[in-house]
C-alpha cells in the first residue's frame, strides 16, 4: 500500500497524445526514480480537444480522449504493481460552458430558473436587462448582436432524432425553450406551405396544444419533443420552413423573426467584449467559456463528487490537489464535505487520504488551518528557495539597472495597483459591478446608511480592493478570523487614507459589511442574506483581481530579475537570509510538513533551471549591466529601422535579454527556438496590457517584437551580437547548473514533499505555457537512468553536466535516500547546522532528525566567486568553510567520498566532492538531547 504521506509526487500533464495508457508504461521507470505517487492532470470528461483538462464539462464521466475507463484501469493496475498511489488534480469550482457539450449548461439554457441545473452555476438572474424572468448572457459572437443575426450566422435547425429546436452559433448550440415550439411549427407550416398536407396538419395541431407562454411545463416537454419526432413527413417541411428564420433567404423579415424568438430565450447572445462589463455568471477569472460552480449548494457538491467519491472507495485514488481552492465560496465547508465523503466511501483510509491546494500565499501568509489538507501545492516554497539562492547585494543594483534601462522609476507598489486599476475597469469590471450594486443595496436598505450615494460605494469599495494585501479571506458565517480581521482592517485604513471627500465614515460601513459585523447583535435591520452574500462574493473576486493584475498583468511590466517574477513570489522582494531561511524551514517541519515542495508546475513562469540561471545575474550584475548596455548599441539600428508604432519598447527589449539567458539551448538555438521565443515575447506583452493586449491586439507592435527577435537570432545578420552574447550565456549556463543542483537537494532534503514536474530531471528551461506543456522524451530519460547504473560517478557526471545526468542522479539518490528514512523525513525534525569560515555566507547547511538518526544536508549558494564569475565548475578547494557539527556522529557519505571522522567540524573542501552539495547520515550523540527544532543560531 502506497505511503499516506508521498515519498516524491511526479507531475504528469495529460493529452490526447499523451493518455492514461502511456502514462501506464512509464511507471517502472517512476518506480526506478522513487517516485512514491504519480501526480495527474484533471481526467474527467473534458472539452473536446481540451490540451490541458481544465475545463470539464461532465465530473461524472472520464475522459474517452485520454483512454477513458481501459485506460484508468491500465494505470492503476501500474501502481498497484509498483506500490505507487495516484493523486489526481479535481476541479470543483468551475465547468467548460457554452458549445454543445454540457448537458447542465444546456439545460440552463433551455429552462432558465426552472432547470434543476440552474442552482448549480453561480448566475445573477436579475442581472439580465429586458428579461423579466432573468435569463444568462452569452458573449460568445465574434461581431456584433446584429451583424451576427443579419449576416446568418446565428441559424435556427431542428434535430429530427430529438425532436427539438436549437440556435446555432458555429459552434456553440442554444436550445430553444419548448414553450416557443408552438410558435416555430405554426410559422414553418405556414413558410412551407403545408397546411394541407397530412404531415402539416399534425404539426398544427401539435403547435396548437402546446401554445402559450407557459406551455408546455417541464414534465411534458419530452412527451413534445417525442411526438414531433414521431410525425411522418415532418422534417422535411420543418427544413423548408425554417427558411422563415434565415436572414439570407428571408431578408430583414426573417432576421426580424429570429431576433423575437431569440428575444424570448433564457439568455442573450452578446458579442463577446460585452462581458468585460454585462456578463452575469462568475468566471474562472476572466475565461468566459468556464463558470463557476456553487459547490456550497449540497446538491451541486453531490452531483459533481460521485464519480470521484468512486474512486476513492474503489482504491484507485490516494490523493487529491484541489484547484483553485479560493474560487469557492466558503473553502472550509468544501473541505469538511469532502472529508465526510472520503470518510463513508472508505472509512479505514480516511486519515491516510492526501489532499494539497492549489493556494497562492502572501509572502507573510499562512495557510488557514483546513480540515484534511496536507498543505498547498508549495509556490511559496518556490519562491523562498529562489530568495535564498540570489545576490542580495546585486539585487540592489539591479534595481538600478531596471529603473535606467527602462525609464520607469516607480516601485513595484506602483505599478501593482495601475495594474489593478486595469483590471477592476477592463476584464473584472461586471464582477465588480455585481458587488457594486449589491453593496448599494445594502446600504439603502436600512435608515442608518441610505444617504451614501451609490457612486461613493462603488468608489470606497474600489479602493478597498485596490488595497487589499493577498489573494482573499477565509470569513465564515460567524465572522472572519483575527488573522483575517487584521487584513481587511489593514485594507480599510489604506483606502480611507486616500479618499477624497467629507463622508469617509463610509469606511466605516463598507469594514461592517466585508466582516459582517452589520448583522450581529446588537445591530439590526440590514438584511443578513443580502450582507452574508456580499461578504462571500467579495472573497471569491478579490483573488481574481489579485491574480490577474499580479501574476498576468504587472509581472510583465517589471523586469528587475525575472526569475523572482513567479506565480505566489514578489518580484521587487529581497533576498532571504540563510537564517530567515532555517526559521521558515523550522516552522514549516512544526506545522504543515507534508504540503508539496514544488520548482516547476504547468502554469510557473518559466523553466526550474531557466529560473536558476537568471538567479545568478545580480552576482554578475556590474558585468550584466555592461553587457545589457553593449547589447542595445549593437541592435539599435534593428530597432530604428523599425516603423515607429512596431518598434519594441526599452521594458520588452530588457525583458527579452533575460528570458534568452535563461531559456538558450545548451546545444545552440535553431529554428524552433527562435519560434518558442517569439511566441513568448507576444504573450508577455499581451500579458502587459501596455502596448498590446488580448482584448485590443496590436498586430504592428506584435509584428515588431517577432521581428525583433527572428533578426537578433540570425546568425548571418546579428553576428556582432551573438558573439557577445553566447559567451556570456554560457558562463550564466554553468551558475545556473550549480544553482539548479543546490535547489534540488535543498527541495529534496527540506522539510515538505517534493513534487517533480514532467521532464524535469534533465535541465528544465522551458518558457511560460505552453512552452512548458510540451512533450516530454521519456525513453531519453529512461536510457540516462540505465547509463548512470547503481553506483555514479559523480566526477564523469561533472565533467559532462551539459547532459542533465548529473541532475537526474542527484534526483534518484536523494529520493532513494527519502525512501530509506520516509520517518525523518516526513515527521522529522529540523535542526540549522551552523557555518563558520570566511566564506560561510556560500553554504545552506542542515539537519533532518528523528530521535536520534540525522541526515545532515549543506549545498553551496552564490557561486560566482567559486568558478572565476561562472568560468569553470568548482574545485573542492574552492570553499574555505566549515560546519559546526560537534552535536552529530557521522556514519556515511549519501554521495561519497567523504571520511569525517570524528571531529566535530568539516571543512566544506573535504565535503563537496564534484557536486556543490553533501549529504551525511549521521547519529546524534548520546550527550545531545533530542528535540524536534532547533533554529539557526548563528547561520
Amino acid at each position: 500500500m502506497p505511503a499516506a504521506v508521498p515519498i516524491a509526487t511526479y507531475r504528469l500533464q495529460l493529452t490526447a497524445r499523451f493518455g492514461l495508457a502511456k502514462a501506464a508504461a512509464i511507471v517502472p521507470y517512476l518506480k526506478a526514480l522513487g517516485i512514491s505517487h504519480l501526480y495527474v492532470s484533471p481526467f474527467l470528461k473534458a472539452r473536446h480537444g481540451s490540451t490541458h483538462g481544465y475545463d470539464v464539462v461532465d465530473h461524472n464521466a472520464l475522459n474517452s480522449e485520454l483512454g477513458g475507463e481501459e485506460g484508468l484501469q491500465q494505470l492503476t493496475a501500474a501502481l498497484a504493481k509498483s506500490d505507487m498511489g495516484l493523486i489526481l488534480d479535481f476541479v470543483p469550482n468551475h465547468m467548460g460552458v457554452h458549445y454543445d457539450d454540457n448537458v447542465w449548461w444546456l439545460d440552463v439554457l433551455e429552462w432558465g430558473r426552472a432547470s434543476p441545473y440552474a442552482d448549480f452555476f453561480d448566475i445573477d438572474w436579475s442581472l439580465l436587462a429586458h428579461r423579466p424572468a432573468g435569463g444568462v448572457l452569452l458573449p460568445i459572437l465574434g461581431t456584433s448582436y446584429g451583424e451576427a443575426l443579419e449576416r446568418g450566422d446565428i441559424e435556427l435547425r431542428y434535430d429530427a432524432a430529438e425532436g427539438s429546436f436549437s440556435a446555432w452559433y458555429y459552434e456553440h448550440r442554444l436550445p430553444i425553450t419548448p414553450a416557443r415550439y408552438g410558435e416555430i411549427l405554426e410559422k414553418v407550416v405556414t413558410e412551407a406551405f403545408a397546411r394541407d398536407r397530412p404531415a402539416g396538419w399534425k404539426l398544427i395541431e401539435l403547435a396548437a396544444r402546446y401554445r402559450g407562454p407557459h406551455n408546455p411545463p417541464r414534465e411534458r416537454a419530452s412527451a413534445l419533443k417525442t411526438e414531433l419526432a414521431g410525425i411522418e413527413g415532418a422534417q422535411a417541411i420543418i427544413a423548408r420552413g425554417l427558411e422563415a428564420y434565415r436572414p439570407a433567404i428571408g431578408g430583414l423579415g426573417a432576421a426580424l423573426s429570429l431576433h423575437g424568438l431569440l428575444e424570448r430565450q433564457h439568455y442573450r447572445l452578446a458579442h463577446w467584449r460585452l462581458s468585460a462589463s454585462d456578463i452575469n455568471y462568475r468566471r474562472f477569472f476572466d475565461i468566459n467559456s468556464l463558470a463557476g460552480l456553487r459547490v456550497e449548494d449540497t446538491r451541486t457538491f453531490a452531483a459533481i463528487h460521485r464519480l470521484i467519491g468512486r474512486l476513492i472507495a474503489d482504491g484507485q485514488l490516494q490523493g487529491l490537489r484541489l484547484d483553485h481552492i479560493d474560487g469557492l465560496r466558503d473553502p472550509q465547508q468544501y473541505l469538511q464535505r469532502l472529508q465526510r465523503l472520503i470518510g463513508s466511501v472508505r472509512p479505514a483510509q480516511r486519515d491516510r487520504f492526501y489532499i494539497v491546494v492549489e493556494k497562492i500565499l502572501a509572502e507573510h501568509e499562512h495557510l488557514p488551518r483546513f480540515n484534511g489538507v496536507a498543505g498547498t501545492t508549495g509556490y511559496e516554497w518556490l519562491n523562498m528557495l529562489s530568495r535564498v539562492l540570489v545576490d542580495g547585494d546585486g539585487l540592489a543594483q539591479l534595481d538600478k539597472i531596471w529603473h535606467r534601462v527602462s525609464g520607469d522609476a516607480r516601485p513595484f507598489e506602483e505599478i501593482l495597483l495601475a495594474a489593478k486599476r486595469r483590471v477592476l475597469s477592463t476584464i473584472l469590471v461586471s464582477e465588480f459591478t455585481v458587488l457594486a450594486r449589491l453593496l448599494d443595496r445594502i446600504a439603502a436598505g436600512h435608515y442608518t446608511t441610505r444617504d451614501y450615494a451609490a457612486e461613493r460605494l462603488s468608489l470606497a469599495l474600489r479602493l478597498f480592493i485596490l488595497h487589499f494585501p493577498v489573494y482573499r479571506t477565509y470569513l465564515t458565517a460567524s465572522g472572519p478570523s483575527r488573522e483575517d480581521r487584521a487584513i481587511i482592517d489593514g485594507a480599510i485604513v489604506k483606502a480611507r487614507a486616500d479618499w477624497v471627500g467629507a463622508d469617509s465614515t463610509i469606511f466605516d460601513v463598507l469594514r461592517d459589511a466585508v466582516t459582517l459585523d452589520l448583522v450581529k447583535p446588537p445591530r439590526a435591520g440590514h438584511s443578513i442574506s443580502r450582507v452574508r452574500r456580499f461578504a462571500f462574493k467579495l472573497q471569491q473576486f478579490t483573488g481574481p483581481v489579485m491574480a490577474k493584475a499580479l501574476e498576468d498583468t504587472a509581472f510583465y511590466r517589471y523586469h528587475r530579475l525575472l526569475a523572482l517574477n513567479e506565480v505566489g513570489g514578489n518580484p521587487a522582494a529581497d533576498a532571504l537570509s540563510v537564517r530567515e531561511f532555517h526559521h521558515h524551514m523550522a516552522h514549516r517541519a512544526e506545522t504543515l510538513p507534508h504540503g508539496l515542495t514544488t520548482t516547476a508546475t504547468h502554469d510557473t513562469k518559466r523553466g526550474e533551471d531557466a529560473r536558476a540561471r537568471i538567479l545568478a545575474l545580480p552576482e554578475l550584475a556590474g558585468e550584466w549591466d555592461e553587457a545589457v548596455e553593449r547589447w542595445r548599441a549593437i541592435n539599435a539600428p534593428l530597432i530604428e529601422a523599425m516603423p515607429a508604432a512596431s518598434r519594441p519598447s526599452r521594458a520588452h527589449q530588457y525583458m527579452l535579454y533575460q528570458a534568452l539567458l535563461g531559456a538558450w539551448p545548451l546545444t545552440g538555438a535553431d529554428h524552433s527556438f527562435v519560434e518558442r521565443m517569439q511566441a513568448y515575447v507576444v504573450k508577455a506583452a499581451r500579458e502587459a496590457k501596455e502596448q498590446t493586449s488580448w482584448l485590443n491586439p496590436d498586430s504592428l507592435y506584435e509584428e515588431g517584437l517577432t521581428t525583433f527577435v527572428e533578426q537578433l537570432l540570425d546568425r548571418d545578420g546579428s553576428r556582432a551580437f551573438l558573439d557577445l552574447f553566447e559567451p556570456f550565456v554560457s558562463r550564466v549556463a554553468l551558475l545556473g547548473a550549480l544553482n539548479s543542483l543546490s535547489q534540488l537537494a535543498l527541495k529534496l532534503a527540506m522539510p515538505g514533499v517534493p513534487d517533480l514536474y514532467q521532464g524535469t530531471e534533465f535541465w528544465d528551461l522551458s518558457l511560460v505555457d505552453p512552452d512548458n506543456r510540451r512533450p516530454v522524451d521519456f525513453g531519453e530519460r529512461i536510457a540516462a537512468l540505465s547509463s548512470i547504473g547503481q553506483h555514479t560517478d559523480w566526477v564523469k557526471l561533472a565533467d559532462a553536466w551539459q547532459d542533465g545526468r548529473i541532475k537526474l542522479s542527484l534526483m534518484r539518490t536523494l529520493i532513494a535516500l527519502r525512501g530509506r528514512a520516509p520517518a525523518l523525513f516526513t515527521e522529522g525534525g529540523y535542526r540549522a547546522v551552523d557555518v563558520t569560515g570566511p566564506h560561510r555566507n556560500e553554504v545552506v547547511a542542515f539537519a533532518r532528525t528523528n530521535g536520534r538518526d540525522a541526515i545532515i544536508v549543506a549545498v553551496g549558494r552564490l557561486f560566482a566567486r567559486a568558478t572565476q564569475g561562472g568560468r569553470r565548475w568548482p574545485t573542492d578547494a574552492a570553499w574555505d568553510a566549515a560546519l559546526s557539527v560537534e552535536s552529530f556522529a557521522p556514519v556515511r557519505s549519501v554521495l561519497g567520498a567523504f571520511g569525517p571522522g570524528v571531529s566535530p567540524c568539516w571543512p566544506i573542501r573535504d565535503l563537496f566532492h564534484a557536486l556543490p552539495v553533501a549529504v551525511i547520515e549521521a547519529r546524534l550523540r548520546a550527550d545531545v538531547r533530542p528535540s524536534r527544532v532547533q533554529e539557526s543560531v548563528t547561520a
